[in-house]
């Protein structure tokens, strides 16, 4: 027996911080009204590139659901991510492996392997055209990992951010890209790329977001989210119920937490990402964050010494295509056809907005972007970006100037003008 559509339970204020004990009111108040007798639960989890209270649910999940469920696993939702290595898991869900029960599993999405995917439908190229307003018109297979074929209920959980390609990450988000096949992941990045990560961020009704919600319709089991809304590390709201509605519930607060209006644009950004990004491809959140209140010419400088690599997945493919802006893509189609679509994506969101003369072969981005990491500098122009020494850069000089915007932890909060 499924639970019908709606919330089951939530709670959330902007100006009210959720406590433990709030926590699991809501949980237990929204399980109870889930049938569990004879099901197998599987709860798919952020990895450690998200803030989110994970060992707190782990705790109560474990407590509330595994009494009462045929079984209890989690699967880590990497996406593309790189798998989490055990100190990383212990840290993710605040038990040491010697300490968790042996009869609640944990599995990492391996989005690579063939045989860990299965196909679970498809999306016709027509419908695929509807859904992305004429950008796209292709046939879309839908793969997921083949662990939700031995499960009745997958248990979606995690924060709702502003997101560069959907919009606003979370809710089914966590299947599609999080334990999703290639196909859907590219081709969803690629969306997004077309859309443009400026028309696209913190926006809730996407055409992404569409595409998403389509896929999670055929997926077998039985799909609930627990959905949260958080400032830093700060639980505001907390919804437990369908994806959709969860999903809205969350975006609507995040909204209010996680969006900065500033009153004018900048010149310059500083934009310290934080060190749970361990590579570019996570790290740049820092650029899309702030490159709406970059003013035309600005620059944005990604500050993170603590970055050695572009992305431990992807970094072959992004040195031979490097960091150029759509239009430079789509004026070269037949060059770049082959190439997968979230690698496009990734070098378009980072590069941000411009213009590509075909004619003349000139590339004019809206924006430069500069990187003052630890990779290096010959890479850096190798790949299409600035490069400046982290060791010439304090934060405390760029504070004190009326053109420069300095932000601190970036990767979460969406800056826009007023």
């Amino acid at each position: 027996m499924a639970v019908s559509g709606g919330l089951l339970a939530g709670r959330g204020s902007a100006s009210e911080v959720m406590d433990d004990a709030a926590v699991e009111e809501v949980l237990e108040r929204a399980l109870e009204r889930v049938p569990l007798a004879g099901r197998r639960v599987l709860a798919i989890v952020p990895d450690g590139t998200r803030t989110a209270p994970i060992p707190l649910l782990y705790r109560l999940l474990n407590r509330h659901l595994a009494p009462r469920a045929a079984g209890l696993d989690y699967l880590v939702a990497l996406g593309t991510h790189p798998a989490m290595p055990e100190p990383a898991v212990e840290r993710l869900l605040g038990v040491p492996a010697a300490e968790r029960d042996p009869a609640i599993r944990l599995f990492q999405h391996r989005w690579d392997e063939a045989e860990a995917l299965r196909t679970i439908g498809v999306i016709p190229a027509a419908e695929a055209a509807r859904l992305t307003e004429g950008r796209l018109e292709e046939e879309v297979p839908v793969r997921l990992n083949r662990l939700v074929e031995e499960y009745d209920l997958l248990l979606l959980c995690g924060p709702v951010f502003p997101h560069e390609v959907a919009g606003y990450s979370g809710g089914a988000k966590y299947l599609f890209p999080g334990i999703a096949g290639a196909e859907i992941i590219d081709f969803t990045h690629w969306l997004g790329a077309l859309c443009t990560s400026m028309a696209t961020i913190g926006v809730r009704d996407t055409p992404v977001r569409r595409v998403i919600h389509r896929a999670a319709e055929l997926v077998p089991p039985e799909v609930l989210c627990v959905t949260m809304a958080l400032d830093g590390e700060r639980l505001h709201g907390l919804w437990v119920g369908a994806h959709v509605e969860a999903f809205e519930a969350a975006a609507a607060l995040s909204e209010h937490l996680n969006v900065i209006r500033v009153p004018r644009p900048f010149r310059r950004v500083l934009s310290m990402p934080a060190e749970q990004y361990d590579d570019l491809w996570t790290a740049a959140k820092a650029m899309y964050k702030t490159e709406p209140v970059v003013a035309d010419g600005g620059e944005v400088v990604i500050y993170a010494p603590h970055l050695r690599e572009v992305s431990y997945t992807h970094g072959r493919l992004i040195d031979q295509v490097g960091y150029h802006v759509r239009d430079y893509f789509l004026g070269q189609w037949d060059r770049f056809r082959d190439v997968p679509g979230a690698i496009l994506a990734h070098s378009t969101h980072v590069k941000g907005s411009g213009t590509y003369d075909a004619a003349m072969g000139v590339e004019r981005p809206r924006i430069r972007v500069t990187l003052a990491t630890g990779i290096p500098e010959e890479r850096c122009r190798r790949i299409d970006l600035g490069y400046r020494d982290p060791a010439t850069v304090d934060p405390a000089e760029w504070e004190g100037h009326e053109d420069a915007l300095v932000v601190r932890h970036a990767g979460e909060k969406l800056y826009r003008l007023a």
